[in-house]
């Protein structure tokens, strides 16, 4: 290249670099100024997290020391309040650790202990509560450590001490751990306020190089370039024109030796005529039938079985699929008579402008074929099996709902009906003209039509409470345990925990109304129990029913195995149905508890 004025000597390439060395110097040592004061604040900030999670645990822990103690003063067995007090105890020493080590440090709870002088001072306000309550405790643990069966009046200051305390300790831990949140605020500020710092820092840094040192050398190195990127252009071209057919044919003839050898040794491949005749096959493909390959006058489909069917299936889909390509499963059968199912592409291409060929590119799903064929088979046997037992479930519904139709029809004409047809023979008995007899035939009468309204109540509620529809479950399962009452003479006692008064889908209170008087009727029947307790409850998302009883009980092992009456498969049945949950807990002579789980995201009006 001759020599002018935009040519790049030794000497302009010299200048070149040591502006180049400047630039990149400038913005690596930006750089690593602003990684080591980025490090050094997040080194101070690395255990704010930590300090706060377990500040703010402080409040639950002293909150849960004070729910056990309250606890362990209330509850009458030696053995409960034994393990009672080994909770405390766990309770207390972890609280006493956290509560040291927030102020001391503690390497294995990654707590630094170097806190700011108003954290410091707060701590001070609250050790002497935090000792009250410490002291209070061990004294209520070695009170119980020392006498099991002590009662709450031995250690009634040391409660007391606990109650009183435990609320301005709270009120002090919320201090100290709003403090150390505010603390860990305006570190994070600082260090925000100092990477917008260093990012414009490092921009101006970027800027003045741009201005300074890039563009101007961009500029004098432009023109250069574009005379060299010329000549080498007209030089590549006129060597790519010269060698561009020798390249690209050797370059085809390459890729295509690399495909067949690649085809050959990992796929199942071969090249045939469009009338089945084998132009080529692959080394796997021989060696999976069994079949040479210098012996190119088979036909394809009888190479890939011996079965006429298989034959004739195969040369059928060839032949309509020889002009449009084809990709799909095949059955095919080698040389040992085995079942061999093939993943397999059919495409066809023009090997020469005269000849046209057929690849075919397979692989051997076999496995995974006769595991598909086994999956299909035992999903049809396991739906048919619930079909079986749905069918099961169903005729006992039906022959459940049968029966309680005779049984209401029974009740109604042996009960209802007898003392209707005694009310009309005593209307008809009467005699306007002996005033003394139809007195005591009225008052006859009177007591007889109680009876009957009596009847009619108690039949309409089983089947349906007004209270149900009108106002709601908790009203409804309220009036079922007085009724209940009233017509067994048990006692039958409703509370409602949590004061739950929400209304539900109608279908979800029928199925939760007869689910629990399902549950007591057993009790009454077969339970032989006394007293029988309906409890409901809810949090956020669960309503809780729960049924307990003092009855003989039952082995609940042999009911989760499925050996019971259709009343546990009804009830089952039901709870399904609302998206719930049953679980029953009995042993013989301990009574049964059924406890109902219903999620009440969806169940609520």
């Amino acid at each position: 290249m001759t020599k002018n004025s935009h040519s790049l000597d030794q000497r302009t390439f010299k200048k070149l670099s040591n502006l180049y060395v400047l630039a990149l110097s400038t913005i690596a040592i930006s750089v690593i100024v602003s990684q080591l004061l980025i490090r050094n604040h997040l080194r101070d900030q690395q255990s704010d997290s930590t300090i706060i999670n377990i500040a703010g645990r402080q409040r639950m822990l002293s909150q849960k020391l004070t729910k056990e103690v309250v606890l362990l003063a209330i509850e009458p067995l030696a053995e409960k309040k034994t393990a009672l007090k080994e909770q405390l105890k766990s309770t207390q020493n972890l609280w006493i650790q956290s509560h040291k080590a927030l102020q001391e440090g503690n390497d294995s709870l990654g707590l630094p202990g170097n806190n700011s002088a108003i954290i410091t001072e707060q701590f001070n306000r609250l050790n002497p509560i935090f000792e009250i309550i410490d002291t209070a405790s061990k004294d209520i643990i070695a009170a119980i450590e020392e006498n099991p069966n002590a009662t709450t009046e031995e250690y009634a200051n040391s409660l007391k001490a606990v109650k009183n305390n435990e609320q301005q300790f709270l009120k002090l831990m919320d201090a100290i751990v709003n403090q150390y949140n505010e603390e860990a605020s305006k570190k994070v500020n600082n260090l925000k306020t100092l990477e917008l710092f260093l990012m414009l820092l490092s921009l101006i840094i970027l800027i003045g190089e741009f201005l300074f040192i890039f563009w101007p050398t961009a500029k004098s190195v432009r023109a250069t370039l574009a005379e060299l990127l010329l000549a080498e252009k007209c030089a590549k071209k006129m060597a790519f024109d010269a060698d561009e057919l020798s390249i690209m044919k050797e370059k085809s003839v390459k890729e295509l030796k690399a495909l067949n050898r690649a085809m050959d040794e990992t796929l199942l491949s071969a090249r045939i005529l469009p009338n089945g005749t084998i132009v080529h096959i692959g080394n796997r493909f021989s060696k999976l039938f069994k079949h040479s390959k210098h012996n190119t006058t088979t036909l394809f489909w009888n190479l890939l079985s011996k079965d006429k069917n298989e034959q004739l299936i195969i040369e059928n889909l060839i032949n309509k699929h020889k002009k449009t390509g084809w990709q799909g499963e095949v059955k095919a059968t080698n040389y040992n008579n085995q079942d061999i199912w093939l993943e397999m592409a059919i495409i066809p291409y023009n090997a020469t402008q005269e000849k046209s060929e057929l690849l075919i590119i397979a692989s051997d799903i076999s496995d995974k074929k006769i595991a598909q064929l086994e999956i299909d088979k035992l999903k049809q046997e396991g739906f048919e099996e619930r079909m079986n037992q749905q069918k099961i479930i169903s005729r006992k519904i039906i022959e459940n709902q049968e029966k309680e139709q005779s049984r209401i029809a029974k009740d109604i004409h042996d009960g209802i009906g007898q003392m209707l047809t005694g009310l009309k023979f005593n209307l008809e008995s009467i005699n306007p003209n002996d005033i003394e007899k139809t007195n005591l035939k009225v008052q006859q009468l009177k007591d007889q039509t109680s009876d009957i309204i009596k009847g009619v109540r108690t039949s309409t509620f089983n089947l349906m409470p007004s209270e149900l529809s009108d106002h709601g479950l908790v009203p409804a399962l309220s009036k079922l345990t007085k009724e209940l009452t009233k017509l067994t003479g048990k006692n039958i006692v409703f509370f409602n925990k949590t004061n739950f008064n929400d209304r539900l889908d109608s279908l979800v209170e029928i199925n939760i109304y007869r689910i629990t008087q399902e549950a007591i009727n057993n009790a009454i029947k077969y339970a032989n129990s006394s007293h029988i307790l309906l409890s409901i409850s809810h949090s956020d998302t669960i309503l809780s029913v729960v049924i307990d009883d003092n009855g003989v009980g039952f082995d609940s092992e042999k009911k989760k195995k499925g050996v019971g009456g259709m009343g546990l498969t009804f009830m089952k049945e039901r709870i399904k149905y609302v998206n719930g949950r049953i679980f029953l807990n009995s042993e013989k002579g301990q009574g049964t508890r059924v406890t109902l789980n219903i999620p009440l995201n969806k169940a609520l009006q």
